[in-house]
């Protein structure tokens, strides 16, 4: 494919690096932050005499993305840089006044996968939090939305559920890139707008792979553009006693539970004609996560047409789907606090609370409407891409 974007981070490094220019500066980022090349941005910016990187920031899974979710992660010291690593998900997760005392400059350069549960975008709102409350210059090498930035699905985030899965008021497929979503964080929470490095040549109808730039998974369990397609949908899913793929080959497009008839399943899910999917009845046994060496019935969601595709619908499809298999078996889990998973990745009770009352999945989708069109009038002034 003909290269046609180049990222924030390529776009700093052919400017000359003036932005930060003699500055000591702290690198937020993971396997993610490459240049075309699929060279590290720790690499590139330590290597770069025109300014000082002085440390590194780790998101969920590390700055080298060995940790699987959830695993907290330690201060250390960087193998191959020698840099110190602060941990921003672990016991501390937001830049502390300590680690930023030593930076002119923290630079945040980690590619999202467009989904508001993902913890990325949780670790750029406190990093801009921290940057503004000691004065430091926050900046955002941006990086395209993997699932285009033109479609938005899926209700929005209700006063009292936020969390680390969900820090914005916004739908769960936001259509946005991190510049845009640091733009909007920080002029709903009256922070100091950031300085966003944007990218050149992206277009908000682009998926990932139609940008030229090489894919680099942005978590263990995302593998490929099709785990990130779903994942806005079967994530919801992780809320619930039944297996998201976790511990398989597939994370996100394998579900499926011990207690699960794989070809009832297929035949409940394929009569329902969701537009942009079709279901392959399965077994399969995770290796650890949720069921793990227990042998598994459910179905994998093959993408046919991601343009037909809404995968909060279908999310929500497979949730009255599974629920309808046995719901005995079928539950909701709990945090060690006692909130409902599913309501922090939804953002609202809303859902479990009208799946409990019988309603449809048609009609839980069609009730998020004025959530996206609410959205979609307070981004307009934050878009970078037109």
């Amino acid at each position: 494919m003909t290269r046609s974007v180049r990222s924030g981070l390529e776009v700093l490094l052919a400017d000359g690096s003036t932005l930060l220019a003699g500055k000591r500066i702290g690198l937020v980022t993971n396997p993610t932050g490459v240049d075309g090349r699929l060279r590290s941005a720790v690499d590139l910016l330590r290597s770069n005499g025109r300014m000082q990187l002085v440390a590194l920031f780790a998101p969920e899974h590390g700055i080298r993305g060995e940790a699987q979710a959830g695993a907290p992660i330690a201060d250390t010291v960087d193998q191959r840089s020698g840099l110190p690593v602060h941990s921003l998900y672990g016991a501390t997760r937001k830049p502390t006044p300590a680690a930023l005392a030593e930076l002119d400059a923290i630079v945040f350069d980690i590619q999202d996968v467009g989904a508001r549960f993902a913890t990325y975008i949780s670790t750029l709102a406190l990093v801009l939090e921290a940057a503004a409350d000691v004065g430091t210059l926050a900046v955002v090498l941006d990086r395209p939305n993997p699932l285009n930035g033109v479609d938005v699905e899926g209700g929005s985030l209700a006063e009292g559920f936020a969390s680390f899965v969900g820090m914005y008021a916004a739908p769960i497929r936001h259509g946005l890139t991190m510049g845009e979503l640091a733009r909007l964080f920080a002029v709903e929470r009256g922070l100091p707008r950031p300085t966003i490095v944007a990218m050149e040549g992206w277009k908000r109808e682009l998926w990932f792979d139609e940008t030229g730039l090489p894919w680099v998974q942005p978590s263990p369990n995302l593998p490929t553009l099709d785990a990130v397609t779903l994942y806005p949908g079967t994530c919801l899913v992780e809320g619930t006693s039944v297996s998201e793929g976790r511990g398989t080959t597939r994370p996100f497009e394998l579900v499926g539970a011990p207690w699960i008839d794989p070809f009832a399943l297929a035949e409940d899910l394929g009569a329902r004609r969701i537009p942009g999917v079709r279901f392959r009845p399965v077994y399969f046994t995770p290796t650890f996560s949720k069921h793990a060496g227990v042998s598994c019935g459910g179905v994998q969601v093959h993408v046919v047409d991601r343009l037909a595709l809404r995968p909060v619908a279908l999310g929500l499809h497979l949730l009255v789907a599974l629920r309808s298999q046995d719901p005995r078996s079928f539950s909701w889990r709990q945090n060690s606090d006692g909130r409902y998973v599913i309501d922090l990745l939804y953002g609202t009770d809303r859902l479990r609370r009208s799946m409990e009352e019988g309603l449809s999945a048609s009609d839980l989708a069609a009730a998020s409407a004025a959530d996206v069109a609410d959205f979609e009038r307070r981004r307009a002034d934050v878009l970078l891409y037109r």
